[in-house]
């Protein structure tokens, strides 16, 4: 999965964010969700295919990002 940010409009929630973007359910992290950046500007971050990114629109938001997993540094305690 890749992190992309979009502009939605404020209080945007997930169900409206992929029906605005046009992607299905098997190609967004809904148990991620959707995350406002800042809401007040309409600007959220979603987590989506690989595919699904490439295939959203570029007004619509920027990205995508890597997400690459955050572990803890040294050695186990």
């Amino acid at each position: 999965m890749l992190l992309i940010t979009v502009r939605l409009p404020p209080d945007a929630t997930l169900a409206q964010a992929m029906r605005h973007l046009g992607l299905p359910a098997e190609e967004v992290d809904t148990g991620y969700g959707l995350v406002p950046i800042d809401p007040d500007q309409g600007l959220y971050g979603l987590r989506v295919t690989e595919a699904a990114a490439r295939r959203v629109d570029p007004t619509a938001g920027e990205g995508p990002y890597a997400d690459p997993r955050i572990e803890p540094y040294g050695p186990p305690a």
